[in-house]
């Protein structure tokens, strides 16, 4: 589809270029860039290696590797070529190979590559990672045998889009082609981002099936907890919940009914309820919290610091890092609740 300048007498034909003609470099310019924003071809995916080449007796490297909210390492192979070389079966090949990684040897490839473009935070990798998993500091996290492969290039051919549309829909695999299409417009140089398979329109009952058809396989295969949960408090019955959310809504009611937060806290286990002394505003909590806990800073993602308690002259901080024992630490909560009051909690079957 051609690109066009609206003027005042006609649309004028922007002529499409090529990533040879413009000397864009695979590596040093569309890799890098990328890799600094890859939302432009893929969503919610954090990037935790560069050619990564971690398996035995690997002789290629993959080009950027990530992993998603569900835990799924997700494989991102660039061509710069109009026709995509031979980009699905390449990346197939380390798909097979990613599927067997631990969350331990993600995180140290995560290492490794914040060493390289962002060292100060190398000391945090573990930390960041297990936050973008919405898992208690990684102890229990099994990374799911499930891998996604984005294929992304100036363009396709056929015998490349065939075999993908074949394995997306014979197989249940998740591969997705982007293409990027450069335009110069004076000395600008413009890029096309179009995701080409599946189809955008597509996309989103595309992602259901293939979740529906893999839960069953991936509630054997994964030992992470993704149950929601319910929360019953004298204002009502939350909609299903993640569990960090669940904990803080079951945290907020007994507050409000009353429970002190000193008594809350005591059944929180590993300093997963903080306080410090006085009462700030919204605006001043984060500040006052660094200050009591500079540690904090490092990892203040893993902080309701946008939901603080306020009691008498203390505030009180609520972790968001909760791992398989939710359910545990909810059962112990909801026996500090008042008596008579209508509190609880309710599992919900995963959507």
């Amino acid at each position: 589809m051609p690109l066009f300048e609206l003027t005042a007498d006609a649309l004028e034909a922007v002529p499409s270029s090529t990533f040879a003609e413009e000397q864009v470099l695979e590596r040093a310019d569309l890799q890098r860039l990328l890799r600094a924003q890859i939302d432009a071809v893929i969503e919610d995916v954090l990037i935790v290696s560069e050619e990564f080449a971690e398996f035995a007796g690997a002789r290629r490297r993959i080009d950027l590797l990530g992993v998603d909210r569900e835990g799924k390492p997700v494989v991102i192979e660039l061509k710069r070529t109009t026709d995509g070389g031979h980009l699905e079966l390449q990346a197939l090949r380390y798909a097979a190979m990613v599927s067997t990684l631990t969350f331990d040897d993600v995180a140290e490839a995560y290492e490794r590559y914040l060493l390289q473009v962002e060292p100060d935070a190398v000391s945090s990798a573990r930390a960041r990672l297990a936050e973008w998993l919405e898992d208690a500091d990684g102890e229990d996290t099994v990374l799911a045998r499930e891998v996604r492969v984005v294929l992304v290039s100036g363009g396709f051919d056929r015998e490349i889009t065939t075999t993908v549309l074949w394995l997306n829909e014979v197989y249940g695999l998740d591969i997705q082609c982007v293409r990027l299409t450069p335009y110069k417009v004076g000395e600008r140089l413009l890029l096309d981002v179009q995701q080409v398979i599946p189809l955008p329109e597509a996309a989103d009952l595309t992602v259901q099936l293939r979740r529906r058809e893999s839960q069953a396989r991936a509630a054997r295969s994964d030992g992470r907890d993704w149950t929601p949960y319910a929360i019953t408090t004298p204002e009502g019955t939350t909609e299903p919940l993640r569990k960090r959310q669940a904990v803080l809504a079951l945290v907020q009611g007994l507050h409000a009914a009353g429970v002190p937060a000193a008594s809350i806290a005591a059944v929180l286990p590993n300093s997963r309820f903080l306080s410090f002394e006085g009462v700030p505003s919204d605006e001043e909590v984060v500040g006052e919290f660094i200050a009591a806990y500079p540690k904090a800073k490092t990892y203040l993602g893993r902080w309701f610091v946008d939901a603080p308690l306020r009691e008498a002259d203390r505030t009180w901080i609520l972790s968001k890092m909760w791992g398989r024992t939710t359910e545990a630490i909810l059962s112990k909560l909801l026996a500090l609740a008042p008596e008579g009051q209508p509190f609880g909690y309710e599992a919900k079957p995963q959507a």
